[in-house]
């Protein structure tokens, strides 16, 4: 193998694990999203649950499997996180329209990064394909380098080392 594509290879091998990583990055975030939509979705799906006259003995969750028991009057709103931690009070239809915005740019971006990451993948399967090229192009001009070699040997009589007679070691040595 020349020089030039041995190192060709290992920018190759080099730009192929660096965009795997990146995948595996990107991967990473759309689990992440998801899991702020699917968030999301569960608090719209609790706020159309309340009826329209308010609710008697809800339960509402305080986080680690705690929950308590609240009356829900037909005129209370919800506080919703407006941007930068800041909170205000909404109505119930507020709230539920400020999480389905919020939802429809959230599934913006989680398009935007899925169709970046098969951008990426196409890319480290075109990376990949070529460090195979050039490899198994190697292999191709190792074999036949190998091959001429073998002809070479066969070519030229075998010769064989000349015993001295005497000048062997016995077991009795």
């Amino acid at each position: 193998m020349t020089e030039p594509d041995r190192a060709e290879l290992q920018r190759l091998a080099q730009l192929v694990e660096v965009n795997r990583e990146r995948l595996q990055a990107l991967e990473q975030q759309i689990r992440n999203l998801e899991g702020i939509k699917i968030e999301q979705e569960h608090a719209m799906e609790a706020l159309q649950s309340i009826s329209v006259d308010g609710a008697k003995g809800a339960m509402v969750p305080l986080g680690a499997g705690v929950q308590i028991v609240a009356d829900i009057p037909a005129d209370a709103g919800a506080v919703v996180d407006i941007g930068s931690r800041v909170q205000a009070e909404k109505t119930r239809p507020e709230a539920l329209e400020i999480l389905k915005k919020r939802n429809d740019e959230l599934n913006g971006i989680i398009d935007s990064v899925s169709n970046e990451h098969d951008e990426l993948e196409n890319h480290v399967v075109s990376l990949a394909s070529r460090f195979n090229e050039i490899a198994n192009g190697a292999q191709e001009q190792a074999k036949e380098g190998q091959n001429e070699a073998e002809q070479t040997q066969v070519s030229q009589p075998i010769r064989r080392p000349r015993r001295k007679r005497g000048t062997e070691l016995t077991l009795d040595d």
